[in-house]
């Protein structure tokens, strides 16, 4: 199967409205995500000389830390599907001393990654949207070395993500009713429930999977900025895709709970996520 066929709808949702919305705010969603990503990457543990796949790399963000880290004796390759995004990431300034990264446009659920080649695989919020995630994990498990590890970092559920969740509640009597997602379906939550992560790492081949809770608060931007990003991205981002015309009547109760979390760095909200660990 082509990748075009088996991810289709992912790579057209990553490739139009919502990639341009991610490389649109790149800095403040990079600032917003970054201390779950920065767990994740403490917990893989990156050495110098080692070569690491980034997957989901969106902008880069990740993928310029590894190169960090791995230094000139390394080499990390960005792998994503959203041209939008990539476009960011090849763009962006590398730091003295660092080794440009590769930046692939690829679905690493089907792309040819080569087999034994990887020390690590890595992915900041950028493995729940396979549209087979045991096949994904798979072929990422084939590119590793033996001996290889994985980590990355996803979403808890939705009810425990205070950021997605208080927005959504503010707006929500101003918003028609919409249908229950599926759980399972690729999307932000698709790891949300730690057993099945663990049911599909297992089943492609994955030993000593560990799962572990972490939050942390997240933001840093002032409530105007907040509130223009919560209209993009997130559960009331694609309430607003579907209805935007409801933006303007939804805007001062969402102001209004978001004040409720502001300090004097920003708009500061709980976050939930899995920091999930594996080897080859």
């Amino acid at each position: 199967m082509s990748e075009t066929a088996a991810n289709a709808v992912q790579i057209d949702y990553w490739n139009t409205t919502v990639g341009r919305t991610w490389a649109q705010f790149q800095e403040q969603l990079d600032r917003q995500i970054s201390p779950l990503g920065l767990e994740a990457l403490r917990v893989l543990g990156p050495q110098v000389g080692e070569r690491v796949l980034d997957v989901g790399c969106g902008c880069g963000q990740t993928t310029l830390e590894l190169a960090n880290r791995v230094g000139s004796a390394g080499h990390v390759t960005g792998i994503d599907i959203s041209e939008p995004m990539l476009e960011v990431a090849r763009r962006r300034e590398i730091p003295q001393g660092v080794i440009r990264p590769e930046f692939l446009s690829a679905d690493a659920q089907t792309a040819e990654l080569g087999e034994g080649v990887f020390d690590a695989v890595f992915s900041r919020f950028g493995v729940m949207f396979f549209s087979d995630p045991s096949a994904a994990f798979a072929n990422l498990r084939k590119a590793l070395k033996p001996d290889g590890r994985l980590a990355f970092v996803c979403w808890r559920p939705y009810a425990e993500n205070l950021w997605m969740r208080a927005p959504m509640e503010a707006a929500q009597p101003l918003l028609p009713t919409m249908p229950t997602p599926d759980p399972t379906a690729p999307g932000p939550l698709a790891f949300a429930d730690p057993q099945r992560v663990v049911s599909i790492l297992q089943s492609a081949g994955y030993d000593d999977v560990t799962i572990e809770p972490f939050d942390a608060l997240i933001g840093g931007a002032s409530i105007e900025d907040t509130l223009k990003l919560t209209f993009q991205v997130g559960p009331l981002g694609s309430a607003l895709r579907a209805e935007p015309e409801l933006a303007l009547s939804v805007g001062d109760a969402v102001r209004g709970v978001l004040k409720s979390f502001e300090t004097p760095r920003g708009i500061m909200m709980p976050a939930a996520v899995w920091i999930v660990q594996a080897r080859r």
